[in-house]
């Protein structure tokens, strides 16, 4: 009789470690939201578009492409771009009181702006901005089930603010351009999580709380989607408290 309850403590064991291991790793919040603000017509950009594949791939940072159109008059049309990224661009310019407008631009966690192609100079402000912490500091899950996206908001460390909105953005997990005309004629260029478009979806006040969309509309004819809980200073985007990637990227 012991020797039988041995042997069923120990096939009790098994079961329960593989049922641990079969089980899906929860991911853990990102440590960094990265933004490129980036443009076909900008010589300088195609190294900062190859960063940015590069950080996409990474499953702690939420990488991101905003083509701008400000170049357009130098010869070519960026084919990606939109008036509502240029926009961003400016309105994150205006909340810094920098006023710094440029490409190749990457803004790190809503804060810092950095020259886009400059790896350290991004891992510094990604330091900085975390504030001594290993990630954002609030939690952000996105699920699907029957057509609708259910986005989970949880506080895991004590953030500066507590009102945020909540954004969904469609994204193209990667798109290859041949560059025709104007600065980068003859280029062909990848570019990777390209934004198609920003939904507000809701407002957080601090605690748990759960936000839905369709999913039709969390992806918006494109690949994925990205989920950002985002402060606003004057109506204008600022600090990301937290982010999530969804499925597929």
């Amino acid at each position: 009789m012991p020797g039988i309850m041995v042997s069923r403590l120990k096939i009790a064991l098994v079961a329960a470690g593989l049922a641990a291991l079969l089980q899906p790793a929860l991911a853990e919040p990102p440590r960094a939201v990265v933004e490129l603000f980036t443009s076909q017509g900008c010589s300088n950009c195609p190294p900062a578009d190859a960063l940015l594949v590069e950080y996409a791939q990474k499953h702690d940072i939420v990488a991101l492409s905003f083509p701008v159109n400000y170049w357009d008059y130098l010869g070519w049309k960026d084919t990606l771009a939109h008036t509502e990224f240029t926009a961003r661009q400016k309105d994150y310019a205006h909340a810094r009181s920098d006023r710094q407008v440029f490409t190749p631009q990457m803004i790190v966690n809503g804060k810092k702006s950095c020259i886009g192609s400059d790896r350290a100079q991004i891992e510094n402000a990604i330091q900085m901005t975390l504030k001594g912490r290993s990630t954002l500091p609030v939690d952000v899950n996105v699920s699907e089930e029957n057509g609708t996206v259910t986005v989970s908001v949880k506080e895991i460390a004590e953030p500066a603010r507590r009102e945020a909105l909540v954004w969904v953005l469609p994204v193209l997990r990667s798109q290859t351009v041949p560059i025709e005309r104007g600065e980068n004629k003859g280029r062909t260029v990848t570019y990777a999580n390209v934004v198609r478009g920003l939904k507000r979806i809701g407002e957080w006040n601090g605690g748990s709380a759960r936000f839905e969309v369709p999913a039709e509309t969390a992806r918006g004819g494109a690949d994925g989607y990205v989920v950002l809980l985002q402060t606003a200073q004057d109506d204008k985007p600022s600090v990301i408290l937290g982010a999530a990637k969804g499925p597929g990227l």
